[in-house]
């Protein structure tokens, strides 16, 4: 098993184009983009099929992307975690309205919440859509509920609100080797949770 810092170690490496780290963190999480996409693709004729195209692109992307060095905050998996839904589900959105615009679709969609073309067209502002954001709190409450300690929910949620190490731990009047220990401790609780 690999250790819990392993995902940073191997983003570090991604940025800096080493392709075997970019298929450790293939390997880690396609399978997931793959039933992200599915999901939102669900009742579309192709959507079993297009599911892996999303996924591919969405990592392909985000691959890209942190090549580049256009990511500052993607430094562990939940900032991976949470790029690669947001990438995936927009493009699953883009395919959705690729779909409807096609002058042979016929039916009612029964996908993204049976969005029809103008609703699709207005989903990918900068804005998540309600559906998007009420799927993300109840992950994140199922998340936090797992973790028993007060703690390291309050870890969590500041680690989620973007704070670094450092902030949270002068935010909590700790020395950050405290955050290091109890962010350990929530990844373990989440391990089984959230790894394919």
């Amino acid at each position: 098993m690999q250790s819990e810092g392993s995902i940073t170690v191997y983003l570090q490496r991604l940025r800096e184009g080493d392709r075997d780290a970019a298929r450790v963190l293939w390997d880690r999480y396609f399978r997931r983009l793959v039933g992200l996409a599915r999901d939102r693709l669900r009742g579309f004729p192709d959507g079993h099929d297009a599911a892996e195209d999303v996924a591919l692109s969405a990592f392909d992307s985000v691959y890209r992307r942190a090549e580049l060095g256009q990511y500052e905050r993607l430094d562990d998996r939940g900032n991976l975690w949470s790029l690669l839904f947001v990438v995936t589900v927009r493009k699953a959105i883009d395919h959705a309205r690729r779909e409807v615009r096609r002058p042979d679709h016929v039916g009612r969609i029964s996908g993204l919440a049976d969005l029809d073309e103008n609703a699709v067209a207005g989903v990918l502002g900068s804005e998540p859509t309600p559906e998007l954001a009420a799927q993300v709190a109840d992950e994140c409450r199922r998340l936090l509920d797992l973790l028993r300690d007060s703690s390291l929910r309050s870890v969590a949620l500041l680690k989620m609100e973007g704070y670094t190490n450092r902030e949270i731990a002068g935010k909590l009047g700790v020395v950050e080797e405290t955050i290091e220990r109890k962010l350990k401790r929530i990844r373990k609780a989440w391990a089984a949770e959230v790894q394919p």
